[in-house]
């Protein structure tokens, strides 16, 4: 229970013994109408100061059209028409109300914590040959720490020291643990299952993963969809609409009638308590909020309420290919060498590539077999979607695609067969090829299958040259493909999809969140791909996939439906009992203590709908 629990649980508890003793001696003692009026002004006070007080606060920000005010004059206008019993027993049920609606709040966080509450506790560092406890936070780059079975690692680390699996579930949502053995990155919130792991670490605790991720979901709100946003706006200009019905209620039917007027400023005051909002405006973030957990739990990562309700609308995804469609780890299949050896010039190509990061450079290494070393390369100059010249020997190595070597005006062939064609020139001679092949990710397909079948359009957007772009998309039913795109060519393709969308469309770019950032920040929705300990899907990205399946776009997509559907019910079901309370109001036929209870009522259903769906979301 919060803080703010406790106190409304404890205001509550006072108010209701003070009222039954009040109660009590005006039954018993048989006082005077005024008399009694005064006595109830006790548990009234108790039970009303904290409304009252932020009713003041709210005074000077101009924000007082809300539920407080409407209750706050509803039960002044009880006491006015000397219904003192009805004034606080509304106040009594409003107060209840209020802490279930924190009680519930306070338990779907709760929920959302046990699902992604991933932060370790504890963490052993080594130094010096001993072990010692330390807090996470106290941890710094390079240093050594020790990794139990049981134990959650602490920071983001690089295993120095044994082999292992570890349960990544938290994270990712993936059931299967995963093998981990010396070189091998590891996360923070995993878990290590058996075996002792020594790892050095590479990021402070704040920098991890889990502590971004925690981060990410606790600031989820604060990106308001446009339903919430609505409901805000509605509470603003719905209040003085409901407060100027009361009023005429009160003033209207008498002069008409020539009835009692006291009675009709009692039914003036119940339409106010009827007309309470309270129900609307929690059940909406409620089910954002379950839809947000409900993702996490399912590795899925929504930065906000209004990314959920803008993935219902995206009728257009465009696909990133390399990293995102297809696995991003390229093999060499063949080295075409012109005037040397195979071993010559793949040599050339790893030692050119030496400070390269990108995947077809890792895959040179890789193919080479062993260290590059470094003190044959010099200078390194890059040249951004194109490939790089480095001095090796001291000799300038151009290698890169076909429009590197087109512009230091080197001839090179034609290579007919679908792969990334890696060209290398030695001083501008050509020397020769090497074939790289991508793999196509096991579940893209299904991915693009199944957005298919919802008649959603499916674009890819790549880099990569025109035969191996169109040899992707044929084996995953793509027609839309724009190949051999430069970075810059990327965003303005973009921004002519955004430019011809029509009025409700939006569009989605899905990609691997490290080379596409401007791409992922520029769309309606972007989604990133593998965004376990990339900083740049963190920052650009709407939505973060904690594992590189693409499918799991599958789960978000109905997600955000589910908790759309939940959303529009509570809304539908919180308006329609608002009619109805407030035409009962009208003709005499509820109480103040009805109007409430039906309101918490309907905030009750609401909230079990959200948790509901936060548990089923499909």
């Amino acid at each position: 229970m919060t803080e703010r629990a406790k106190r409304k649980g404890i205001e509550i508890g006072l108010g209701l013994l003070t009222y039954i003793i009040v109660w009590a001696v005006s039954f018993y003692g048989n006082t005077g109408k005024a008399a009694t009026t005064v006595l109830f002004l006790a548990p009234y006070i108790i039970l009303s100061a904290t409304t009252y007080l932020d009713e003041i606060k709210r005074l000077t920000s101009l924000k007082f059209f809300d539920e407080n005010l409407l209750i706050i004059v509803a039960t002044c206008g009880a006491f006015a028409v000397e219904r003192p019993k009805e004034a606080v027993g509304a106040m009594l049920l409003y107060q209840a109300g209020k802490l279930v609606e924190e009680l519930s709040l306070s338990q779907t966080k709760k929920s959302i914590a046990r699902f992604i509450d991933i932060r370790p506790e504890y963490a052993n560092l080594k130094e010096a040959g001993r072990e010692r406890v330390v807090e996470p936070q106290d941890l710094k780059p390079k240093q050594i720490i020790v990794l139990k079975p049981g134990e959650k690692i602490p920071v983001d680390a690089v295993v120095t020291m044994g082999t292992g699996t570890i349960d990544m579930k938290a994270l990712t949502g993936e059931s299967t643990p995963r093998t981990v053995k010396v070189g091998d990155r590891i996360y923070s919130g995993a878990i290590n299952l058996n075996g002792v792991l020594e790892a050095r670490v590479v990021k402070v605790y704040n920098d991890s993963v889990a502590s971004k991720i925690m981060r990410l979901v606790e600031n989820a709100n604060e990106k308001k969809a446009e339903s919430v946003r609505l409901a805000d706006k509605f509470a603003r200009y719905y209040t003085p609409v409901a407060i100027l019905i009361a009023l005429l209620t009160c003033i209207l039917p008498p002069m008409i009638f020539m009835e009692a007027k006291e009675e009709w400023i009692f039914r003036g005051m119940i339409i106010l308590v009827a007309a309470c909002p309270s129900g609307l405006l929690v059940s909406i973030p409620m089910a954002f909020l379950g839809g947000i957990g409900a993702a996490a739990g399912q590795g899925v990562l929504i930065k906000g309420s209004s990314c959920i309700e803008t993935l219902t609308r995206v009728d257009t995804f465009v696909f990133d290919k390399t990293g995102t469609l297809t696995e991003g780890v390229f093999h060499v299949q063949e080295i075409v060498p012109y005037k040397m050896t195979e071993k010559e010039l793949l040599e050339l190509a790893a030692l050119a590539e030496t400070y390269s990061s990108h995947p077809i450079a890792v895959s040179l290494r890789e193919a080479y077999g062993r260290e590059p070393d470094k003190s044959r390369v010099g200078e390194v100059t890059e040249y951004p979607g194109l490939g790089l010249c480095a001095v090796v020997d001291g000799r300038r190595i151009f290698i890169g695609n076909s429009r590197l070597m087109n512009r230091q005006g080197v001839f090179c062939h034609l290579v007919p067969e679908p792969g990334a064609a890696v060209h290398v020139a030695v001083e501008k001679e050509y020397a020769g090829h090497i074939l790289i092949s991508d793999t196509i990710r096991k579940d893209a397909g299904r991915l693009i299958r199944w957005l298919h079948r919802r008649q959603l359009a499916v674009v890819m957007l790549t880099g990569d040259n025109e035969a191996v772009a169109e040899n992707v998309a044929a084996k995953l039913k793509i027609e839309s493909v724009y190949a051999e795109l430069m970075p810059e060519d990327k965003v303005e393709q973009l921004e002519e999809f955004r430019e011809s969308e029509m009025e409700g469309e939006k569009l989605a770019f899905v990609g691997d969140g490290i080379n596409d950032a401007p791409v992922l920040a520029l769309s309606d929705v972007g989604i990133a791909m593998g965004g376990l300990g990339a900083d740049a899907a963190l920052e650009a990205a709407d939505i973060i996939l904690m594992e590189d399946e693409p499918s799991r776009i599958i789960n978000a997509i109905r997600i955000s439906r589910a908790t759309m559907r939940a959303v529009k019910q509570n809304m539908f079901l919180a308006a329609a009992m608002k009619v109805l309370l407030i035409g009962l109001a009208f003709f005499g036929l509820i109480t103040m203590q009805n109007a409430i209870i039906a309101e918490i009522c309907v905030m009750l259903i609401s909230i079990l709908n959200s948790f509901w769906m936060m548990k089923y979301p499909e």
